[in-house]
């Protein structure tokens, strides 16, 4: 099924969206999912008059500011984890491409001069922006208002999650990707899974720069029913690619790198939702 403007241009705010709904212990469990974002305003004179009724691409183009955004978005891949009492943890690719620094390269993407070096002169200046051009993000999440965050001891039970149980229900999504100009690879995932005993949500940005660096920031949001509280992961490993001793046919999996990488940042956080 198509939708056409009448310019031959299909209006992606009207295509059919994927949505499921699961509740279990008191929780509820729901995504969407959707096409991605289309590459041209359908209605630029309504959106230029009526902000609050903007398409899609230009709400991204106003809120973020960044020269362009990734090859693809997914403006409707969205996750949400309500709380019993009505307290929420989302995950949506605006806020996570909000968290991408708009200004000069960060210190820690220093290491692209190597790749830069490597590269012809006449490809560069449309290769190299004045901003992180790798789409690196420490998104962690939207917590709702009331949420109360606290740094913790505590850690994610992965013996519990070791445990065979039955999965009530999965699902698995990108909310953003990019190939860096055939020179690599950077996107954004989120997997959820929740079991008779417990959930668990991984959100995962994997930075792939070929022949020089590789990043994965893991976000591992966990709940034991059992439990009054949420646990919050959020972990930074990165390295140049020369430091990593393992064969070129791995590097396209960050499963198998991940391991392999040294921890650079770890923050461990307790939340609660008090009742509203």
């Amino acid at each position: 099924m198509s939708f056409d403007n009448g310019k031959g241009e299909l209006e992606v705010n009207r295509l059919p969206t994927d949505a499921e709904e699961f509740e279990w212990s008191g929780w509820t469990f729901k995504y969407t999912k959707s096409h991605i974002l289309h590459s041209l305003c359908s209605s630029s004179e309504k959106c230029k008059k009526q902000a609050a009724e903007q398409c899609l691409l230009c709400l991204y183009t106003t809120c973020l500011d960044l020269p362009h955004l990734p090859e693809m978005v997914f403006p409707r891949n969205i996750l949400t984890v309500v709380h019993p009492n009505g307290g929420r943890i989302e995950f949506n690719t605006l806020e996570a491409l909000k968290k991408v620094c708009s200004s000069n390269l960060p210190i820690q993407v220093a290491c692209s001069e190597a790749w830069k070096e490597s590269r012809s002169a006449e490809h560069l200046e449309q290769k190299i922006k004045p901003f992180d051009w790798t789409f690196s993000t420490d998104y962690s999440g939207t917590l709702s208002k009331e949420a109360h965050i606290e740094e913790t001891n505590e850690i994610i039970d992965m013996e519990m999650l070791k445990q065979k149980e039955k999965i009530l229900f999965y699902h698995e999504m990108t909310l953003y990707e990019d190939e860096l100009h055939d020179n690599g690879i950077s996107s954004l995932t989120i997997k959820i899974r929740v079991m008779p005993s417990s959930f668990f949500v991984l959100l995962r940005f994997f930075l792939r720069v070929d022949g020089v660096m590789v990043r994965v920031n893991d976000t591992r949001v966990f709940h034991d029913f059992s439990k009054d509280f949420v646990i919050r992961e959020f972990t930074n490993k990165e390295c140049e690619v020369k430091d990593l001793k393992l064969p070129l046919t791995l590097f396209g999996d960050p499963n198998m790198l991940a391991p392999y990488m040294p921890l650079k940042k770890s923050i461990n956080e307790k939340i609660t939702f008090p009742k509203i």
